[in-house]
């Protein structure tokens, strides 16, 4: 199970729980990681009981990490090589094929990814010579198609899921020091510009100027942090907001800070599917979020949450205004959301779909040689 970065983001959560289920379902999961890298993914895998691998590039193009992945799946007795985003996706293709093994390959939605044109022609050729291509969303497929002029029936989908986690917000609720009749919102994602946290002060600014009477009180689960930290906070002590947001980082109870809120929003600029919103399903939050990426293949607008243009403040405006003071319909969509996270996005439900694809790899894994200059330049 490999993966170029380790830091806290979508892809490395996918990966950890992914690699945990397989393993209670009686598989042996070896991750590889950045020998380099932040440490996030690797510490909760060695905490979680794995013996992570990991692999160094030196070089834009480099045989000797193709080698020492062989070299990784030699020694480990792999049987299946499963690669997530494009790095990995490249390199992992190579190594797996000079090895003759099965190869998987999952594009969790990169808006750089297939920017240049030598990253196009190295994906395109990752996804011809591996057994399977996965995109984590029907809209990701689709931009994937699109940006590599490539047939969409060529891509599968598989949802992102997470696990069924309840949290406790009593040590939430304490910390923070809420009262009985705040109302919690909840904002997850490192601190980088495109996770649209500024939309989400602004509107909640402007909503107070206008005489919001509503106690609210916001806690942004900031991740990694990110060049957005010093801004917000900067923008939440102009506005007389300090007292209400609570920008935080490093967190590792997500589950305890969605049981504590009954809002989660999520004004991104561009999502994949986003797990911190697919776990707010599962925890009972009542959902705003940008319409963009596969958000809106989870959260029906008005059924699931409120669905927002991302960016756009005003409708953001609105769509707090009103989950903010009708607490009935809050409830309704958040007990619809709930629902429906639990039929189609859980971990179960995404194991179980890949497990599938393992096997139909297994079945249809090549033999066909590789061109004789790029084998001998690896060997």
């Amino acid at each position: 199970m490999m993966l170029e970065s380790d830091g806290q983001g979508g892809a490395e959560v996918v990966v950890l729980h992914l690699a945990e289920e397989l393993r209670r379902r009686g598989h042996t999961i070896i991750p590889v990681g950045p020998r380099e890298g932040v440490g996030w993914l690797g510490e909760k895998l060695r905490a979680a009981g794995f013996a992570p691998e990991v692999f160094r590039i030196s070089r834009p193009i480099d045989p000797d990490c193709v080698r020492s992945l062989m070299e990784v799946f030699r020694a480990n007795d792999v049987d299946m090589v499963h690669s997530h985003e494009f790095t990995m996706a490249v390199y992992g293709t190579l190594a797996a094929r000079l090895l003759r093994l099965p190869h998987v390959m999952t594009l969790h939605g990169s808006s750089t990814m297939c920017r240049r044109m030598r990253r196009r022609v190295a994906i395109r050729w990752a996804m011809r010579h591996s057994n399977a291509t996965v995109a984590v969303s029907r809209a990701t497929r689709t931009q994937l198609a699109l940006d590599l002029g490539i047939a969409e029936e060529g891509l599968q989908v598989v949802p992102n899921g997470v696990p069924i986690r309840p949290g406790d917000p009593a040590l939430v609720r304490e910390e923070l020091d809420f009262g009985r009749d705040d109302v919690v919102l909840l904002a997850v994602g490192n601190l980088d510009e495109r996770k649209g946290h500024m939309f989400l002060l602004r509107a909640l600014h402007e909503l107070t100027v206008e005489g919001l009477d509503i106690p609210w009180r916001l806690i942004v689960a900031g991740g990694r942090g990110g060049p957005q930290l010093k801004p917000l906070e900067q923008f939440a002590h102009a506005n007389g907001l300090a007292g209400r947001v609570h920008i935080l980082t490093q967190r590792d109870d997500i589950p305890d800070l969605q049981a504590a809120a009954q809002i989660f929003v999520m004004p991104s600029l561009w999502e994949g599917l986003p797990m911190a919103m697919l776990e707010a399903m599962l925890a009972g939050n009542a959902i705003i979020a940008s319409r963009t990426g596969g958000i809106p293949e989870a959260v029906v607008d008005g059924e699931h949450g409120l669905l927002i243009p991302p960016g756009d403040v005003p409708e953001l405006k609105r769509a707090l205004h009103r989950l903010l003071v009708d607490s009935t319909y809050r409830q309704r969509i958040a007990a619809a959301a709930q629902v429906r996270g639990h039929a189609e996005f859980t971990l179960r439900v995404m194991a179980d779909a890949y497990e599938r694809i393992y096997e139909g790899a297994r079945s249809r894994s090549h033999s066909r040689a590789l061109p004789a200059a790029l084998a001998a330049h690896v060997e």
